[in-house]
């Protein structure tokens, strides 16, 4: 048996919901203001679910935009991976969920959880199926509804985040393109800097929990942006290094997109210019394992994504962990 020695990104698609929620309407929420909004986070606007829409709609919108866009049909996927902390429901997985919305009959399917990591983490467990032979073409989803476990009285972390997914098929590809490298890793040191206190086997949801908001999302906010200032950019040197390359390398990176101040010191610690970073944080802030693919995709859709291009993916999230990945863009 021979295995292709590359894999490779071969289509990608993005979905968010319709409803907008500017700073304007949080200034009406919480005691905050769209200038400081603006200056501290870099964020305008983000993307809240209706009443009704759950993580999985999203990931069928996105994951099915991308199995389009490379040219196959839902029977062609042979892996379904979806990086998300909110699924639909605790079990099963909404990777399951997803499976049967796209009509991919019988096709393995499991959530990965590795937060806003996690779809970098999920293109290289993809990698790795691929490049050993045992699957051909898989999707990968990243997914999440953070308005669903937000603490909407608490003005610290509100204001940060949004709801979409985003998706990419990984496949076989040229010696000349695809996957490069990846640098994964974790500090669980630092797990409860930003954690769900409750609704886990630890410690079960209880009515005092849910009064006390408990159940959703709790932020060291200083040590969160210190490990992002920090690995960003080290992950980023690490990955390039792993295969031999340079920043001076790099026609694009797509970063995580948490706060354009963690954007703005990779670019000034990388040397590069503004530019080679895309960033929509603006328009849908912080959207967890979904941020990644759907900034990928609108890159590609804008342009500034070509084939041959050198392109870097990096992202950091609870747990705390981070991902850096390197490639070679294949069409």
């Amino acid at each position: 048996m021979t295995f292709p020695k590359r894999a490779g990104i071969v289509g990608v698609g993005s979905a968010v919901p319709d409803r907008v929620l500017t700073n304007s309407d949080l200034e009406k929420m919480v005691d905050t203001s769209d200038e400081w909004i603006r200056t501290m986070t870099g964020i305008v606007e983000r993307r809240i679910a209706s009443k009704g829409e759950a993580t999985s709609d999203f990931a069928v919108k996105a994951g099915r935009s991308a199995i389009e866009k490379a040219g196959l049909r839902a029977e062609d996927i042979d892996l379904i991976i979806l990086a998300t902390f909110t699924g639909d429901t605790p079990l099963p997985a909404t990777a399951c969920i997803v499976q049967n919305a796209l009509g991919c009959p019988n096709t393995p399917a499991f959530d990965l959880a590795a937060g806003c990591s996690g779809f970098v983490y999920g293109l290289a467990a993809a990698d790795a199926f691929v490049r050993s032979g045992m699957y051909d073409h898989v999707l990968v989803i990243g997914a999440d509804m953070l308005s669903c476990v937000t603490n909407w009285t608490d003005r610290t972390t509100c204001v940060l985040f949004g709801d979409g997914a985003g998706a990419a098929v990984v496949a076989p590809v040229g010696e000349d393109s695809g996957f490069l490298a990846f640098d994964l890793g974790c500090d669980g040191s630092a797990a409860q800097s930003l954690w769900i206190p409750a609704g886990g086997s630890r410690h079960p949801y209880t009515p005092e929990d849910l009064a006390a908001h408990r159940d959703k999302i709790v932020m060291e906010g200083r040590e969160v942006f210190k490990f992002a200032v920090k690995i960003q950019g080290e992950a980023t040197e690490r990955v390039l290094g792993r295969c031999g390359l340079t920043t001076a390398d790099i026609d694009m990176v797509i970063p995580h997109q948490a706060n354009i101040r963690i954007i703005e010191s990779a670019v000034n610690r990388l040397g590069l210019p503004p530019e080679k970073f895309f960033v929509n944080l603006h328009k849908y802030g912080n959207t967890s394992a979904a941020s990644i693919p759907i900034a990928l995709d609108e890159a590609v859709s804008e342009g500034k994504i070509k084939k041959g291009d050198t392109v870097v993916t990096v992202g950091f999230g609870a747990g705390l962990t981070w991902a850096a990945g390197v490639m070679k863009w294949a069409f």
